[in-house]
């Protein structure tokens, strides 16, 4: 079915700008694909991501140069709204989920040390299927986390009304946190972001499975965070 088959459509300038940014709304889709597959229809997201789209070039008026980046993280939180909405972490998942991470928490304390697979499974007696799920599931949390800090969405919105000069500050803050990971973790944030790869795709290109992608990316986003708060 075509995606836009169902996008009613107000202007003929619309239409014209749908066609060009539609890759757009395809590598969102399949990006996000892990998060929602258990939960939405994939063309019923695909339906949903166009909508974002539209919204995008609603909001934003004439799309120039910046507009691509600014309409990726429309689409990508029309989304994540509508996973939120269908409580895509069921609640049980989410309570076993936080007991989880607790108990990895006090491991870690206790050995002094970042727990591996054997060590969590000695532990807690989990299956390595129940601990990919686990890091699957904290790795969409967490990169949701990073997504409200380096929206462009929730910068541009609010940048209209600032000076230049708070203009500049919040940029180069933001340029200071990614600044503060290391070569591999910048070359994921690239990858997520810029070159826009699904997580296993980003596995392959480094060579590491997708559960140490996974760990990796609950780093980036804690170490952003962590620069932020202070």
């Amino acid at each position: 079915m075509c995606l836009k088959e169902n996008i009613a459509l107000t202007t003929v300038d619309e239409g014209k700008y749908l066609d060009i940014y539609l890759p757009l709304v395809k590598r969102v889709v399949r990006q996000l694909s892990f998060q929602a597959d258990s939960v939405i229809e994939r063309e019923d997201m695909q339906q949903i991501a166009l909508m974002g789209l539209l919204e995008a070039l609603r909001r934003y008026g004439h799309p120039d140069g910046q507009f691509a980046a600014y309409a990726v993280h429309r689409i990508r939180g029309a989304v994540l709204d509508q996973l939120r909405e269908h409580d895509w972490r069921a609640r049980r998942l989410r309570q076993k989920t936080h007991k989880t991470n607790e108990a990895i928490r006090e491991l870690g304390k206790r050995l002094g040390h970042e727990p591996n697979y054997e060590e969590i499974a000695i532990e807690l007696l989990i299956t390595p299927q129940e601990y990919q799920e686990y890091l699957l599931l904290e790795s969409a949390k967490a990169m949701e986390s990073l997504d409200d800090l380096l929206s462009v969405e929730m910068h541009t919105d609010a940048l209209q009304s600032r000076e230049l000069e708070d203009q500049i500050i919040i940029q180069d803050s933001l340029q200071q946190a990614i600044a503060t990971l290391d070569k591999r973790e910048q070359l994921i944030l690239s990858l997520y972001y810029q070159q826009e790869l699904s997580l296993k795709e980003i596995a392959l290109v480094l060579e590491l499975t997708e559960a140490r992608v996974c760990q990796l990316n609950k780093k980036i986003t804690e170490k952003i965070k962590k620069f932020f708060s202070h």
